[in-house]
């Protein structure tokens, strides 16, 4: 296995995408909506997939409701954004949590049966005054505590439906005045108001088994490099401070935060720290770049990446209907629109 996840162009593997996964094993599969035709579709492209590699890897998805959602109507539920459970949060504390685990859980049914067993959820960010929208409605909201609290009970119902969660973006994008798809965001907040605030969001969740970089500067602590590719943060900030063990993978180095090559991107962020790349855009050119800069996964990467498949489960016994019809009544004064296809 290399330390890097890919993803791929369309609903099937061409015969070229075939030869280079064999060839270049990356550690798991990224799937977006160009993949996604039907629900036996994506099954068939997950097999292939596996077959192709001949293992078991992890196949990731960006499930969160609202604005970032792969998978939807028809075929999926529509699932509320992230500010949702905020706000019935608010009004009750013990009901807000349990509509967010089960919100999830019910995302991790989709999930597992298709084959997907790992989603890029919870978010920890906690959004600033002026910052860009490009977070916006995903976060649960501007308070540390409840941020963390939703997003701890967001991991729990993904787990317990068998779906590992990727917190993101640590150590935080809620203050990015620039959205890092296109531009690299600069944050100059002391040091001091990040830890009391982005940071602490973060820290209950130290202990998720796989989390995933920020592509945003943070002056006041690295003036130069963004937290996915600066020693600094990920030594100092990432595994001390927040003090996060899991695997850590980037955000997706194509990305137009970063600067350089793809093959730059990719050794920077390793020799950062991180532990895997991320690379999302399904162009093979691309991907054959970062592969021949990727090593094998060894070391403490590897053995942080064994520690996150191991911490797979099966699903617990789940009758959706019910809990769907619990998850619909619970947000219909937040967000009417949860739960429809």
């Amino acid at each position: 296995m290399r330390a890097f996840i890919a993803g791929v162009a369309g609903p099937a593997l061409t015969g070229a995408e075939r030869r280079f996964l064999k060839e270049a094993q990356p550690w798991g599969l990224i799937v977006f909506s160009r993949n996604v035709v039907d629900p036996d579709g994506l099954r068939q492209l997950i097999d292939e997939f596996r077959s192709t590699l001949g293992r078991q890897a992890p196949v990731l998805i960006d499930q969160e409701g609202g604005r970032v959602q792969r998978l939807g109507p028809p075929h999926w539920p529509s699932y509320p954004p992230g500010a949702a459970y905020g706000a019935l949060y608010d009004r009750d504390r013990q009901i807000g949590l349990a509509a967010a685990r089960l919100g999830a859980r019910l995302i991790a049914a989709d999930l597992a049966a298709l084959g997907i067993d790992v989603d890029c959820l919870p978010l920890a960010d906690v959004p600033a005054a002026g910052a860009d929208p490009i977070i916006g409605d995903r976060a649960y909201g501007t308070d540390p505590a409840k941020v963390g609290a939703i997003a701890g009970a967001i991991a729990a119902g993904l787990m317990q439906g068998g779906v590992l969660p990727v917190l993101k973006h640590i150590p935080g994008h809620g203050r990015a005045t620039a959205d890092s798809h296109h531009k690299l965001p600069m944050v100059s907040t002391d040091r001091p108001t990040l830890e009391a605030t982005d940071f602490a969001a973060f820290r209950p969740l130290a202990a998720l088994p796989l989390g995933m970089t920020a592509h945003v500067v943070f002056t006041a602590i690295d003036p130069v490099a963004p937290a996915t590719t600066s020693v600094t943060i990920v030594r100092d900030v990432i595994r001390d401070s927040i003090g996060f063990g899991g695997l850590l993978m980037s955000d997706d180095i194509s990305m137009g935060a970063l600067s350089g090559s793809l093959r730059e991107r990719t050794k920077a962020a390793l020799t950062a720290g991180c532990d895997m790349v991320l690379h999302c855009n399904g162009k093979l050119p691309e991907m054959l770049e970062v592969a021949a800069a990727t090593p094998l996964l060894e070391g403490d990467a590897a053995r942080r990446a064994e520690a996150a498949l191991a911490a797979r489960q099966p699903p617990q016994s789940f009758d959706f209907a019910a809990p769907h019809d619990a998850f619909l009544k619970l947000m219909a004064g937040v967000h009417p629109a949860a739960g429809s296809a």
